[in-house]
């Protein structure tokens, strides 16, 4: 694309760009969440438990919030479409590596580590090209929104595709067919044109990534060592906050020296991206933590298949279709703030119908009100926050504010399937209603956390930070 492009020409080329970003998003949001439906299965052949499948799936989470900020700087240093491509690379080969797996062990490395390695490399390009080549207002707006909704539709339709491919053919297939969708997205890349140069003499903080990603890794194994051993679960969460407080004191001791950390202090400076952040976390913190928990009752304790689990889920895709493709209609006329508290209140509210209508009712209609419920709630909210993140910081920091909004999202869904789960997994073999609804109590906590910073928010957004009060964030109304 040129600056001699007719309009009607750079709008088509641009949503021609457009499709390989957001079917990148998409894809990675369903390896999330696509093997929720096959832990019986899984368990079965890998010789394995509902407890080490669980572990795979958090580690695949966990790997792409703790190397995603190394992944936004890299993208930086060496060209975000070669991060891009090279990331696609490497999800294909552990997809296919996860595919022939005759062990857990080998699933870990196909899936949890492979998998979670191209995506932390290959996610933050997606979201630096897309604030890049959409520069204005509201063609970014609509960008961000085809990109999170489709990662959005990928994380609740995941159970649903997952299980109709893993009772078709096989749950190895599963990744089969990731493999192939990463390889229509490297065809589609072709088009895709970096407007920024690679800066090849950039800097890369190599001791910040290191204890970043050792900090995280350390608090989330915390978390999954809870039910096992108490004391062990307080070291490692001691420790994590520990290499925490050593990354925070190393990016500043670099600051003073005049060097460029991994993260420059002035990204946690913003109160509004602060908050973003916070409610992004908790949105995909919810998501995957329902998936993983209702997924999991329903194979373990009802013993349903694969695809009657995924089918179950079709409410919460559902919703969420309905509210991600309304969010520009919204947009125009709620403030950002507006959206993601009703969708907040609405997806609390989502979790309450579902504590009440599954209990003692054996009926799997039982979970299509609740699952309704949330996905329209997080499919409203999803864009919104990307958005009040994204455009809170300039061109020159996109590298690292991508990085550390999708870690921080990551993040979230790595507590939700580590937190919840955990819950479940304790109980579910002494009181398995107990632990689930037990579970979705945390899960509903959290969702309060997430509305109250999202009414912390500002009302009318600073022209200078996103989208005139006009456009994409009307004034509230209030009252007296």
């Amino acid at each position: 694309m040129t600056q001699r492009d007719k309009p009607g020409e750079r709008s088509t080329a641009l949503r021609r760009v457009l499709i390989p970003l957001a079917l990148a998003q998409f894809i990675c949001s369903f390896a999330g969440s696509n093997m929720n439906v096959m832990i019986n299965d899984i368990s079965a052949d890998l010789n394995t438990t509902v407890q080490g499948v669980q572990t795979a799936i958090t580690v695949f989470l966990l790997v792409m919030a703790a190397l995603m900020i190394p992944g936004g700087k890299l993208s930086d240093r060496y060209g975000r479409k070669r991060c891009f491509i090279i990331g696609l690379v490497v999800y294909a080969i552990g997809a296919l590596l996860s595919a022939v797996a005759p062990s857990l062990g080998i699933l870990i490395l196909g899936n949890s580590i492979l998998e979670g390695v191209g995506t932390a490399l290959l996610i933050p390009p997606v979201y630096i090209l897309a604030t890049l080549l959409f520069t204005e207002v509201s063609s970014r707006a609509r960008a961000f929104g085809a990109i999170s909704a489709l990662g959005g539709i990928g994380a609740a339709a995941g159970p649903l595709i997952g299980g109709l491919i893993t009772e078709a053919i096989s749950w190895r297939a599963a990744f089969v067919f990731q493999a192939l969708v990463v390889a229509v997205i490297v065809y589609l890349s072709r088009q895709i044109d970096d407007p920024l140069p690679a800066d090849s003499t950039r800097p890369f903080d190599v001791r910040g990534a290191i204890l970043s990603a050792a900090g995280l890794v350390l608090l989330v194994m915390g978390i999954l060592a809870a039910d096992d051993n108490g004391w062990l679960m307080i070291i490692l969460i001691v420790a994590g906050a520990l290499v925490l407080l050593w990354f925070f004191k190393s990016v500043r001791a670099k600051e003073r020296a005049g060097e460029e950390p991994l993260l420059p202090t002035s990204l946690f400076r913003n109160r509004t991206s602060n908050l973003g952040l916070i409610t992004q976390n908790t949105q995909w913190l919810l998501l995957l933590g329902v998936s993983f928990v209702v997924s999991a009752y329903l194979q373990v304790v009802r013993g349903y298949n694969a695809i009657e689990t995924g089918v179950i889920f079709t409410a919460a895709t559902l919703g969420l279709l309905v509210s991600s493709f309304g969010a520009e209609r919204f947009a125009k006329r709620r403030a950002q703030r507006t959206l993601i508290l009703v969708g907040f209140l609405v997806t609390v509210a989502g979790i309450g119908v579902l504590l009440f209508t599954v209990s003692g009712s054996p009926s799997a209609w039982a979970f299509a009100p609740g699952l309704l419920l949330i996905g329209f709630g997080l499919g409203g909210m999803l864009t919104p926050s990307v958005n009040v993140v994204q455009s809170s910081f300039s061109e020159e920091l996109q590298g690292e504010i991508s990085g550390l909004s999708r870690s921080v999202s990551n993040l979230g869904s790595t507590l939700g399937t580590a937190i919840a789960g955990t819950v479940l997994v304790a109980g579910l073999t002494s009181s398995p209603e107990r632990s689930y609804g037990l579970a979705l109590i945390v899960l509903a906590a959290f969702g309060v956390v997430g509305l109250v910073a999202a009414a912390r928010l500002p009302a009318v957004l600073a022209p200078s930070t996103a989208s005139p009060p006009s456009q994409e964030d009307p004034p509230e109304r209030t009252t007296a």
